[in-house]
């Protein structure tokens, strides 16, 4: 029998329609949640994605503005508006779309920010409180991810998750939230990586697998526990001469064989992609909510 599949599409669209009253009761208030979005460089995912966010902003309300840099821009400049950003009272949110140049530091980029307009959740003392289980924004793909396995019934709590993949964007931070002692998480998280040996052993113990490795379709069906739960977080990009662009996009797991295993799977894309950006959506909510009570109160 094949797994269910776990539509983000639809998930992230019913996140998006139960932030609309929300961001109709703050522009009533005069504090439309307004998101920015600053890019450096002209990298072609990166663009895609940044007006995917803008456009996801206009259709619920969110009020959005994309600021491009060019690729030599001096990290002073980028510093610079960040402070003008921060300082800027319409602005409930602040996105420093990754990945930066080389020659500008990400992490003075994140320190730079304010904590309470840092809505990708990536400021390290966002990432401490997320450590001390009080987070004030989560980052959003791990935030997504947790969010696809409650809304379609698997609950990690008593699990045991095995997340592929240590990266600070995915697999570390979502390790932490999954493990939280919280009623949406409480899981018993395993992380493997590329120093971990024979990582089959523990790809085969997994009632939760979350994968984000970026290996195209590394895992398949006879690596799997039967019944498991696979989250693909994995994107890359596969040459195929009969797709348009001569090229599509693959997840970390063998979709076709590991559907015949697994109980539930999402696919790629459609899956963690779609949930990324409504999280976002919902901690720019979440930001915009939070300084106008803090600004009734002042």
């Amino acid at each position: 029998m094949s797994a269910q599949i776990i539509d983000g599409k639809k998930i992230a669209s019913e996140i998006k329609s139960e932030l609309k009253p929300r961001i109709e009761a703050l522009t009533q208030k005069g504090a439309t949640p307004f998101l920015t979005a600053v890019l450096v460089g002209n990298d072609p995912a990166s663009e895609q994605y940044v007006r995917m966010k803008a456009k996801a902003c206009s259709r619920i309300g969110i009020k959005s503005k994309v600021i491009n840099m060019p690729e030599n821009t001096p990290e002073d400049e980028l510093l610079e508006l960040v402070g003008e950003l921060n300082n800027d009272t319409e602005v409930h949110g602040i996105l420093v779309q990754l990945p930066l140049p080389e020659h500008i530091d990400q992490l003075k980029i994140n320190l730079a920010m304010r904590t309470d307009k840092d809505v990708d959740g990536f400021h390290p003392v966002n990432l401490g409180r997320l450590m001390l289980g009080k987070p004030l924004f989560s980052p959003a793909t791990p935030l997504g991810i947790l969010e696809l396995l409650n809304r379609s019934g698997n609950n990690p709590g008593g699990k045991h998750t095995v997340v592929l993949g240590r990266g600070d964007l995915v697999g570390r931070p979502f390790s932490v939230l999954a493990s939280l002692k919280e009623i949406n998480a409480n899981s018993t998280v395993t992380i493997c990586h590329s120093g971990t040996k024979n990582i089959g052993d523990y790809i085969k113990q997994a009632d939760i697998l979350i994968c984000a490795m970026g290996r195209p379709e590394m895992i398949t069906g006879e690596m799997l526990k039967p019944g498991v739960v696979i989250i693909d977080a994995g994107t890359s990009a596969v040459d195929d001469p009969s797709a348009k662009k001569g090229y599509r996009i693959a997840g970390d797991v063998h979709f076709e064989s590991a559907k015949e295993v697994a109980g539930f799977i999402t696919p790629v894309p459609g899956g963690v992609g779609p949930m990324t950006i409504a999280m976002l959506l919902s901690n720019t909510v979440d930001a915009a909510e939070r300084l106008a009570e803090n600004h009734d109160g002042s």
